[in-house]
């Protein structure tokens, strides 16, 4: 089963909650707007042209089946598409925009449901697409990627999942077990580590995790790694005692070596909306986080909060996660998640 095969299935509330609210919205036209057969320009490029076979029959042809529902693109249809949006977690700003732009040059066209969508989807994916981005690989060795997040968000998960990708892809991995303060995380990264053939370096529970970063570095230098993967403790940003730790082992990686971390990954649940906007913004602050991976899509109805991370702060997304298997991380892919969100 591919990735987006499996984001498309498993996106289910985000994309069924933005994708029902699409389907009111134009069933809330006027009885004029539903009946209505006019023909509908075809030279809107955000709109995919009604085709012959099973996309035809979806929309209505000459075969007798019906058309879909349409609805005139109205102020009052505008501000329901805005609200719909601000409740999937788009945010206000980034959710009129969208609709600003959905209506541009189309004011008064009667659209249906499939056209509102497909609208939707390329907005949307417009706004995502100079975000995807792959995480970048360099010649320096080692490559040390930095780790951060709040508890719960998938930092251990996410590192097992990227230190098996990249051995698999012919990398040669290290692990640093930087979350020293639970004995719980540390063992799974030493699973991890052994399913994928990649040694963990760990420290006695309770000690300096700046200092085990400073040791791992000399290690995967040692080894001629080409990655290190720290992990970190989970810290909730209103704790200053936390992220002052988190700044300090910035301070000893810089130590080692000035242009480190060459990568610093904020992993983000998707579960937590629009908190996901706070953390971006403290993280960014003290640890100079560089590209965003997003876990958990597989079981929120929040997904839209990665458009209004994207339109934000335009960081690079990375990877995005809808599950707990080794390949339910991916690469992200702005169309594909696109369509999905929006139910397509």
């Amino acid at each position: 089963m591919s990735f987006f095969t499996k984001l498309r299935e498993r996106l289910t509330r985000s994309s069924s909650k933005i994708g029902e609210g699409l389907d009111d919205i134009v069933s809330e036209g006027t009885p004029e707007d539903v009946a209505a057969k006019q023909p509908q320009p075809q030279n809107d490029p955000a709109i995919a042209a009604p085709a012959s076979g099973l996309v035809g029959r979806l929309f209505g042809r000459a075969d007798g089946t019906p058309e879909q529902p349409r609805r005139a693109l109205d102020d009052d249809m505008l501000e329901e598409l805005e609200d719909m949006l601000v409740q999937a977690d788009l945010g206000v700003e980034t959710a009129l925009r969208v609709t600003a732009n959905i209506a541009e040059g189309r004011m008064g066209r009667r659209l249906s449901v499939t056209e509102l969508k497909e609208l939707l989807a390329a907005e949307i994916a417009r706004i995502m697409t100079p975000v995807a981005r792959p995480l970048p690989l360099y010649p320096k060795k080692p490559q040390v990627v930095l780790v951060v997040g709040v508890n719960g968000a998938g930092k251990t998960t996410t590192i097992g999942k990227l230190a098996s990708q990249f051995r698999a892809a012919g990398k040669s991995v290290v692990i640093a077990a930087g979350d020293t303060f639970r004995a719980a995380a540390v063992e799974q990264l030493q699973v991890w580590g052994q399913r994928a053939g990649v040694p963990v370096m760990v420290a006695a529970q309770g000690s300096d995790p700046a200092s085990l970063a400073f040791d791992a570095m000399a290690k995967a230098e040692a080894d001629g790694a080409d990655l290190l993967l720290i992990d970190t403790a989970g810290r909730l940003q209103n704790r200053q005692d936390l992220m002052e730790e988190l700044a300090k082992i910035v301070r000893v990686i810089r130590k080692k070596d000035p242009s480190a971390p060459h990568n610093t990954l904020l992993v983000l649940d998707a579960t937590t909306g629009q908190n996901a906007l706070n953390q971006v913004e403290t993280f960014q602050k003290l640890a100079d986080v560089s590209g965003l991976v997003m876990t958990k899509l597989d079981g929120t109805a929040r997904g839209g909060v990665l458009v209004a991370l994207a339109d934000k702060f335009g960081l690079p997304i990375h990877a995005i996660g809808v599950g707990e298997q080794i390949d339910d991380l991916d690469a992200f892919d702005a169309e594909d998640f696109a369509r999905a969100l929006v139910g397509l």
